[in-house]
């Protein structure tokens, strides 16, 4: 029997953990959190301090009885869940389930989970940080005296099922804010003058013109740009002043988890859900699961010792020794960072990406690249550059140039060096040379062409979830391991958008912020919000007690909650009044919330039931023509149903034509109405019809859903498997790939286009084709033991 239990949170990790302990030591698992405030009511005593209320997780009752029968018999349970405020609370839980007068409960903590890591662990044991878990149970009060008190406020208010959350709902404005910032905006127009010019030597360059007299040149319309224009072409061009100085670009700091769900090309809760599987253990051959990375919720560039000594022996091995610093580089940490945790680093020097790539998936592998190299990039000599500038005088103008020549390429050698997108594009623009012709103050140039250039002020951008998580940190809002919850509550809530992979506020999350910021000001500021994550830290530091700072929160937050009771309008009864008029009986029309949103409602209901679509697609342009009703001809009118967004005739009940939506780059556009052909359906005889997706066009049987026949584009290539014909599909991601047109009865799938072409080599009925960054393009035999392959230039040639 086992001497002592060691519980982690997930079973990934138990089973890596697992593996460098002997058989005196048993590993399980609690699947995350095992206790939690009820569902169903509040769970805060605010009467007794604030005293939570915890109660079995309902879906962890069978792992609390299976802990339980683990830690029977064991002298010392090993609390090992993650270490951070939240492993922390874990911790505690366990140890007040599994504790007990005979059984000693010990904490550890480790940041990576290599074998070295784990047995260090057990000689720094420690006991639980209580003032860690006061931390952690100060802000789920905190969120849960918000929502469970907001949320039924707006239910009464405007509809049930909304909720309102300490941290979401200042996200929320965020995005809104953002979103009337780009709804005032007014473009202007601005013009930019280049001069393309020439030396005695090649090469030619161009120049922008940035000075008149001693004042900088703005020009703002077309006149200004040719009276400009004209002052030049009567100018001599001649060379004011030319400076050259060099100039370092350090590398970025290694990441913490923020700056890598900014830079990863996937979602935040994806790069956080590969960056655990990276944590907790990749298998690898003779050395069963590995943790490749260190723990990846850290807001902290601090790096250990020892990992620095073996990345700095490394670069000099990989790369020379003029790429190793002189002394180690050391990142300043922010005063609000909680430095507990090192940064995402690599465990090892000795599993570089491409040595692992064969045990990672394609998205693990990404992930676990860009993390290497920005952590081997981080203590890298700076790339050096000869940066000149070129100052040119025009009569009354003065114009200027730059060139940037790399002269060393230092950190930047990672970036240059790989085929493959991998890090910030900063980083790698950086090394692109800008030549300048051999010139000397004084030198008189030939103009060879002024080029003027009209621009527009832009409005700023929507929110990504990259630059929203930046707003988020930069903000002091949450922390890196709550942004990915943060985000996806503003999605399944429907209080957000997403267009184009930008965050658009729906017009139920305007309404919302509207009626939350009336009342409740404070809860969505962000300088209140940044205040209670100070406060928050100082509990963890100790210097701060929970209880205080809970009932100063509650006070102002009762008294408000009170005074909204009275004063937030009734939409649910009564409705918002509008500038608009019911076109069916002339009453004004009221705002409304229902299942599927916002909308226009008569206020003489239930006299005249006529309602009206408020949220609007993207609004189209001036010039075009609203979609009329292909039946009827009468315009179309944007609803909202249980699938979204739809168009559906004005004439509805005596037209009840409708026509969805599909997301374009533009935003969501209506569909073309569908076109009926000649052409037969193969399966039931009706006709077949060209209908528009969100992929494009397709053609299928115009008797659906009776009949799902879909007519697929051949590639002539018959099926290997059962002779059907091979044909071009698109998954749900709308990624193309080919398959057997008799799925589901036959399951042959390729992702690379198959050439009806025999293998000259093997005689394999086909050929493939693949396309890459790195190879171009290739036709090869899809056969795993032929090796037969050409390139488009072997192509061409024969």
């Amino acid at each position: 029997m086992p001497k002592a239990l060691v519980v982690v949170e997930s079973p990934a990790k138990a089973k890596t953990i697992n593996k460098y302990l002997g058989r005196d030591f048993k590993v399980v698992a609690s699947m995350g959190h095992i206790r939690d405030l009820p569902k169903s009511k509040l769970g805060v005593d605010i009467d007794e301090g604030f005293e939570p209320v915890y109660e079995p997780i309902p879906a962890r009752k069978k792992v609390i009885k299976e802990l339980r029968d683990a830690a029977r018999g064991v002298e010392t349970i090993y609390v090992a869940t993650d270490p951070d405020r939240e492993g922390e609370a874990i911790g505690w839980h366990l140890a007040n389930e599994l504790g007990s007068k005979k059984r000693r409960v010990g904490r550890l903590l480790f940041n990576e989970i290599t074998k070295k890591a784990v047995l260090a662990a057990f000689e720094e044991e420690r006991t639980i940080d209580q003032n860690m878990v006061d931390a952690q149970q100060a802000r789920r009060v905190l969120d849960r005296l918000v929502g469970y008190k907001l949320s039924p406020l707006l239910w009464d208010k405007v509809r049930r099922g909304l909720s309102a959350g300490r941290v979401q709902s200042v996200a929320l404005k965020l995005v809104c804010d953002r979103e009337d910032e780009i709804d005032r905006f007014v473009s202007e127009e601005y013009w930019h003058l280049f001069a393309r010019l020439a030396g005695s030597v090649p090469p030619e360059f161009d120049a922008q013109v940035v000075k008149r007299g001693t004042s900088a040149l703005k020009v703002t319309n077309e006149a200004e740009a040719k009276a400009v224009v004209a002052d030049l072409e009567e100018a001599a061009f001649v060379v004011k002043t030319l400076a050259t100085k060099e100039r370092k670009k350090q590398a970025p700091p290694p990441f913490i988890t923020s700056k890598l769900q900014q830079a990863a090309r996937f979602p935040v809760k994806k790069t956080m859900m590969i960056a655990q599987q990276l944590y907790e253990g990749i298998e690898l051959p003779g050395e069963g699961a590995v943790g490749l990375i260190t723990y990846m919720r850290t807001d902290s560039p601090r790096v250990a010792d020892q990992a620095i000594v073996d990345v700095r022996s490394h670069i000099h091995a990989k790369h020379g020794a003029d790429f190793v610093p002189e002394k180690p580089r050391q990142f300043k940490t922010k005063s609000d960072a909680q430095d507990a945790h090192e940064a995402i680093r690599p465990t090892s020097m000795a599993y570089d990406p491409e040595t692992v790539r064969p045990h990672l998936t394609r998205d693990q592998y990404s992930l676990y690249r860009l993390i290497w190299n920005r952590f081997v990039a981080s203590q890298m000599s700076p790339a050096l550059f000869d940066d000149t500038t070129l100052e040119v005088e025009a009569g009354d103008y003065l114009l200027r140039t730059k060139g940037s020549v790399q002269k060393f390429a230092g950190w930047l050698t990672l970036y240059q060096n790989d085929t493959e997108t991998d890090g910030p594009d900063a980083e790698k623009d950086e090394g692109a040379s800008s030549l300048l012709p051999q010139v000397a103050v004084g030198d008189t140039l030939e103009l060879r062409k002024l080029d003027p250039q009209q621009k527009f002020t832009q409005p700023p951008p929507r929110f990504s979830e990259a630059t929203l998580v930046k707003e988020l940190e930069e903000n002091g809002i949450g922390r890196p391991s709550t942004y990915a919850a943060i985000i996806g509550v503003l999605q399944t809530r429907e209080y957000t958008e997403k267009v184009e992979g930008r965050f658009r506020p729906t017009r139920l999350g305007q309404l919302v912020v509207e009626l939350l910021a009336k009342s409740f000001d404070d809860i969505l500021a962000v300088d209140y919000t940044r205040g209670l994550e100070e406060q928050l830290d100082k509990i963890e530091e100790g210097s701060a007690d929970y209880r205080t700072m809970l009932a100063g929160f509650y006070d102002k937050f009762s008294t408000d909650l009170g005074a909204a009771a009275e004063a937030m309008p009734n939409i649910k009864g009564e409705g918002l009044p509008s500038d608009e008029v019911c076109d069916k009986c002339g009453s004004p029309m009221v705002i409304k919330v229902g299942r599927f949103g916002v909308f226009l409602a008569c206020s003489s209901y239930p006299d005249c039931t006529n309602t009206r679509e408020i949220e609007q697609a993207e609004q189209p342009a001036a010039d075009e023509e609203p979609d009329a009703c292909e039946n009827c001809g009468r315009p179309m009118v944007m609803k909202r149903g249980r699938f979204g967004q739809f168009l559906a005739c004005s004439g509805y009940p005596e037209c009840k034509t409708t026509r969805k939506l599909i997301e374009t780059k533009g935003g969501l556009t209506a569909a073309k109405p569908d076109q009926l052909l000649d052409e037969k359906c193969p399966k039931c005889e009706s006709n077949l019809v060209v209908k528009q997706g969100r992929f494009g066009e397709f053609t299928a049987c115009s008797n659906y859903p009776k009949c799902r026949y879909v007519k697929l584009k051949s590639t002539g290539v018959a099926c290997p498997k059962d002779g059907g014909d091979v044909v071009e599909r698109k998954s749900k991601r709308g990624r193309t790939f080919y398959g057997c047109a008799n799925y589901p009865d036959c399951d042959f799938v390729l992702w690379n286009r198959p050439l009806p072409e025999a293998c000259p080599s093997c005689g394999s009925p086909y050929l493939v084709e693949k396309i890459t960054k790195r190879s171009g393009h290739q036709v090869l035999c899809n056969k795993e033991d032929c090796d037969y392959s050409r390139t488009e230039e072997e192509e061409a040639a024969s």
